[in-house]
């Protein structure tokens, strides 16, 4: 006698470890809700499905193993879209799973149907319709393989109510065989080689870290690599954490809004020894003007990065930290003390600045903030001016320790990830960096954190505006600001208090320290309420169609106002 598809899928997820699910509940997966009762997994009911995908996406990047949201049919499944997507392009490992209607009424237009599998075929590794409870144990065991194997990223599986209802006679398959999907760990020896050689002959080396360093924890033979060969590092958004921002040979981010002396140090370089990044658009800038001296190097585990931007002279397929293991030992220790100097004349002469301490700077919260919290806190961001500064200002020291969502860009992460980091390490202090427009797309999930007495801290940087499109309408647009001011925000610290959290405020440069330090300190759910100017802007900044070394750097006038015209 067999067990209910339900139960069967709930006993896979007990198989792969799972512990925690994110979702809500709804008609076409009440077998599976039901399978869930007693199983020992905890449900965490969230107020909007779109919340439960980035949630997932915060346990799975503290746990390192897939995060699992679950979702009825229809509009449940398309709230997750959002959440899948950016999961896609962070190479985050989820495991959807989605209701859908019987396998008799597909196609029909019923009620609450939508073909989920077909919207999501461009921003999942691969998903699926089951067709037979049978399915149900190696569907999921794929499932969760294809996720966490080779360049992490998202599988959906649908399942109609009457598979997850009907009975299920199979056993879990021992092993996963899928055929054409065997994903490259190791680079090729003599690539590696031409890696080490092209390293000997390089006198200005960089070396331009990403997300792929902490996904294949690589950062203790990066550290290693940089040090040998006295090579500066710098990252992009999803690399931050991957080398110490503390650490002499730390350049920070790069592109669109990097410090200016990693732009400048990528523009003169001769070497760009690139790992486990994606050469996007938001680094590179102008493709004909990126790197323009560099031999590069791409060291990745997707073959279909490799050139798919940047012309590369050196490809190596392969997981990151695999591929510096095999190199390291071919690597002797060098000397670039002449190129470190430029660079560390760079950075003196073009360092990060937000001008006076007159008024309440949001680069100076966010600066504090790091200074009073960096050493233990994981850090979740927004998209938006505070994302940046954040990148810029807070000073990441450990991997896996800054989480935002990089490639799509998505408002609306960064409480529902803190959810799930704070859920995957109880202990950790969560903090939670957004804005005022960000931060009301997800603000319904005070509810879930409350609910599951999460004492997460949620900095506020509140200007009432959309301020980073409306710093692209004053560059852009020759200032003709619209669509850009909320006159309807509500007050942040009362509405803590409508949740019974806490709530303290920021106005003023005097009260940053004292509130942070109470907000850190308190053990409660809280709300920082930043109360900053909507003509702060973030720099540096590099227009469209430029370099990287043609920035435009902070500048304030006499009336300090920002100044910048391209």
């Amino acid at each position: 006698m067999g067990i209910t598809g339900a139960a069967a899928l709930v006993q896979c997820l007990k198989d792969q470890g799972v512990n925690t699910v994110f979702g809500i509940p709804g008609g076409s997966v009440l077998p599976i809700y039901d399978a869930l009762v007693g199983s020992g997994i905890r449900h965490v009911l969230v107020r909007l499905e779109g919340a439960a995908a980035h949630a997932a996406s915060g346990y799975a990047r503290i746990t390192g193993k897939p995060g699992v949201c679950l979702a009825t049919s229809g509009p449940g499944a398309t709230n997750l879209v959002t959440g899948i997507a950016t999961a896609y392009m962070d190479s985050v490992p989820l495991v959807v799973i989605t209701g859908q209607v019987p396998t008799g009424m597909v196609g029909t237009d019923a009620f609450q149907e939508v073909d989920i599998t077909g919207i999501t075929i461009p921003i999942t590794k691969h998903n699926y319709l089951v067709k037979d409870p049978n399915d149900l144990p190696r569907v999921i065991k794929e499932a969760f393989h294809i996720a966490s194997t080779g360049r992490p990223g998202p599988v959906l599986v649908d399942v109609p109510k009457d598979i997850s209802a009907g009975l299920c006679h199979a056993e879990t398959p021992a092993e996963v065989e899928l055929r054409g999907y065997k994903p490259t760990y190791q680079g090729h020896p003599a690539q590696i080689k031409n890696m080490a050689r092209l390293i000997r002959e390089s006198e200005r080396p960089v070396i331009y870290a990403g997300g792929g360093v902490i996904t294949s924890q690589a950062s203790r033979e990066l550290l290693t690599l940089a040090e040998r060969i006295q090579a500066p590092v710098t990252t992009t958004l999803m690399g931050i954490g991957a080398f110490p921002e503390d650490h002499p040979l730390a350049l920070g981010m790069l592109g669109l809004h990097g410090t200016p002396y990693a732009n400048y140090a990528v523009t003169e370089t001769d070497l760009l020894i690139g790992l486990g990044v994606r050469f996007d658009d938001r680094v590179t800038s102008l493709v004909e003007k990126f790197a323009p001296q560099a031999k590069v190097i791409h060291v990745d585990i997707d073959p279909a990065e490799i050139g798919k931007n940047v012309e590369v002279d050196l490809p190596i397929v392969g997981d990151v930290r695999l591929v510096l293991t095999d190199l390291l030992p071919l690597v002797e220790a060098k000397d670039h003390q002449e190129w470190l100097d430029r660079v560390y004349r760079w950075r003196r002469e073009h360092p990060l600045s937000y001008g006076n301490g007159r008024v309440l700077r949001p680069q100076h919260v966010l600066e504090k903030l790091g200074e009073l919290a960096r050493d233990r806190a994981i850090v979740t961001t927004d998209v938006g001016q505070h994302q940046m500064w954040a990148a810029q200002y807070y000073k990441v020291k450990r991997p896996g320790s800054f989480l935002s969502s990089g490639g799509l860009g998505t408002m609306g992460y960064g409480f529902p990830a803190a959810i799930g980091a704070q859920l995957a390490d109880p202990e950790a202090l969560v903090i939670a960096v957004t804005g005022d427009g960000s931060f009301q797309m997800h603000m319904a999930e005070l509810g879930t954190a409350v609910e599951h007495g999460l004492p997460i801290k949620i900095l506020v940087i509140n200007n009432s505006s959309l301020n980073l499109v409306r710093q692209l309408q004053h560059f852009y647009h020759e200032g003709r600001y619209f669509a850009v001011s909320f006159h309807g925000n509500p007050d942040f610290v009362r509405l803590a208090s409508c949740y019974g959290a806490a709530g303290v405020r920021i106005e003023k440069p005097a009260d940053v320290v004292p509130a942070l330090e109470e907000a850190l300190n308190n053990g409660k759910l809280t709300i920082i309420d930043c109360r900053v100017q909507e003509t702060e802007m973030v720099f540096p900044m590099v227009p469209s169609s430029k370099g990287l070394d043609e920035m435009i750097q902070f500048n304030r006038d006499e009336n300090g106002e920002e100044e910048g015209k391209i």
